[in-house]
């Protein structure tokens, strides 16, 4: 079957459309969907160049999100067959740990991704357990359905679970064009939150605006701090996402309110941070990681795509032979919203 591989580590260049060998089911509750679209994630770019303690066979199927159509399914299957429409999970958890049989797959003693520990969802055909497929109803298309699993798993986990963001709240977020960021305002003001989002693209904030930012913020042109202490009258966000990392972190511990909670959930410029610990204890902050989320809340995720409630933006459709070109908008941080590869 056609897939798009990496054949080594590096960066785009590595991209590429290869033939490899079609999965077979391997286990009772195995199910094989045919690929109708997948999409890209931040996470594929560190894939892509290579992390540590990971090790990859080459080629590398890449891609963690991913719809398609039930294609075959193992003996003790009985919540999909063949032919129904389903969106996947791309965390896969073995379902017999402690944390697992508590709920919470996500911190799984052996957690795995799509596309980072396991092969890929951009390929014609992908293999996973049942318990990661999903239904989607023909109302959400295949790019949409695609583009929806990981971003909005992480976003609907570090607000609703973690933060435990409440209507009238001020929740601030930093890179609006990624899929989380996006994610995130998206979930914020469905839950009657006001939002305050940042961007080095004026064309950028814009859109934001219109999908019902509050307040748009130009992180290169514009004092952060002080742009947000006047916007909330001097208090401060109550929840702070950050998913940057080194860059943000000591001016994510400055925008705050107090007793508020910062959660983090990447770090795509590095790692290391610097905490001033008095500012944290004498305020009180909360300050939590998140990463992926359990059943329940893809469950409840699931729900609201399929009412409508929520809707992933779509920034590019590429077809599959185009792959590369995909990832080299994605590194150049180009996008505003999901980048889908269209599979079939």
């Amino acid at each position: 079957m056609r897939a798009v591989t990496i054949r080594a580590h590096g960066g785009p260049e590595q991209v590429r459309v290869d033939d490899v060998p079609r999965p077979r089911l391997q286990g009772p509750q195995d199910v094989i969907v045919a690929t109708r679209a997948g999409a890209l994630n931040h996470l594929d770019l560190f894939v892509l160049g290579g992390l540590p303690g990971v090790t990859h066979t080459f080629p590398w199927v890449m891609g963690g999100d991913g719809a398609g159509l039930v294609e075959t399914v193992g003996e003790q299957v009985t919540r999909v067959k063949p032919g129904d429409r389903v969106l996947l999970n791309p965390g896969v958890s073995c379902g017999g740990c402690d944390f697992c049989l508590g709920g919470e797959q996500s911190l799984c003693d052996t957690y795995s991704l799509l596309g980072e520990h396991l092969p890929g969802t951009l390929a014609e055909a992908v293999r996973v357990p049942e318990a990661n497929c999903y239904p989607v109803p023909d109302t959400v298309s295949w790019e949409e359905a695609a583009a929806y699993p990981l971003a909005f798993l992480t976003a609907w986990r570090l607000l609703a679970t973690k933060a435990q963001l409440k209507a009238g709240e001020t929740v601030f977020i930093w890179g609006i064009g990624g899929g989380v960021a996006l994610a995130a305002l998206a979930i914020a003001k469905l839950l009657g939150a006001r939002t305050i989002v940042t961007s080095s693209s004026d064309a950028k904030l814009a859109r934001a605006k219109t999908l019902g930012a509050d307040a748009c913020i130009n992180h290169r042109a514009q004092d952060v701090v002080q742009e947000v202490r006047r916007v909330t009258d001097r208090k401060g966000a109550e929840v702070v996402v950050d998913s940057v990392g080194t860059k943000t972190w000591e001016t994510s511990l400055k925008v705050i309110a107090r007793s508020g909670r910062l959660v983090s959930c990447g770090a795509t410029t590095g790692p290391q941070v610097t905490t001033d610990v008095r500012r944290m204890f004498w305020h009180q902050y909360t300050i939590m990681g998140s990463t992926m989320g359990n059943r329940r809340e893809f469950e409840a995720i699931a729900r609201l795509l399929a009412r409508g409630r929520l809707r992933p933006v779509v920034d590019a459709v590429f077809p599959m032979e185009e792959a590369r070109a995909a990832v080299e908008r994605l590194a150049r941080g180009e996008q505003f919203g999901k980048i889908v590869v269209r599979i079939a």
